[in-house]
């Protein structure tokens, strides 16, 4: 959910309620958390692509994601061939939040790691849009993932947070610059929207903050 730290600053300033106009995508399902979170709590229209059938039942009978409704669409397909631009132009420079999180059953590497799969992913993401993706892995395989995701979305539009425990590492990748509001730098602005939205969704966005920096740097 770090994507909320960079909406733009009108939309925080003004009415953090128009989320509800934003589209959402997850590539991979998992067990639906994040795609009931953006349907349910956060009210945005939202599409999950999960290439596993099972997945998605299991997701109905067990954790409660609801059958395809007005704003909700779990789509059956391949995350590649989904997002490609000639299977689906209406996606394309319209996504706000995508979420990427694409293992196998043993989960040693992603699944789609290649540089024309985040060129795809780029194209999918409106003009503020986020890419959140998913870096967990036990091959040695981060730095590899991280430099293809550079190259995509230009090494200024990539941040990263500091690994879990269990060796998570999840990469913020923006379409564009971040915006700022007027008389504020990004950090200034990235706090506002952490409060908030820790008031708000009680989820821990002060901590991302500590936790959060910029590739570039690192």
């Amino acid at each position: 959910m770090g994507w909320l730290l960079f909406t733009p600053p009108a939309l925080a300033a003004d009415d953090w309620a128009a989320l509800a106009q934003q589209q959402a995508m997850q590539l991979g399902l998992g067990a639906a958390a994040l795609t009931k979170y953006h349907h349910q709590v956060l009210a945005m229209p939202t599409t999950a692509i999960e290439i596993n059938p099972v997945v998605i039942q299991i997701c109905r009978d067990w954790f409660k994601l609801p059958g395809n409704r007005p704003g909700l669409e779990v789509v059956q397909a391949d995350a590649a061939q989904a997002i490609d631009a000639a299977s689906n132009p209406q996606w394309q420079g319209q996504i706000h939040a995508l979420q990427v999180d694409l293992y196998d059953h043993e989960a040693a590497a992603p699944v789609l790691d290649s540089p024309s799969f985040y060129a795809d992913c780029r194209a999918l993401l409106a003009p503020a849009g986020c890419m959140a993706v998913n870096l967990f892995g036990r091959r040695n395989s981060y730095a590899s993932s991280l430099e293809k995701i550079q190259n995509a979305f230009g090494v200024e539009q990539v941040w990263a947070f500091r690994p879990t425990r269990e060796g998570n590492t999840i990469v913020l990748a923006l379409r564009q610059p971040p915006q700022v509001q007027a008389g504020q730098t990004l950090a200034q602005q990235m706090r506002q929207h952490a409060d908030y939205i820790q008031t708000r969704w009680q989820l821990p966005a002060r901590k991302w903050l500590k936790m959060l920096h910029p590739t570039a740097q690192a």
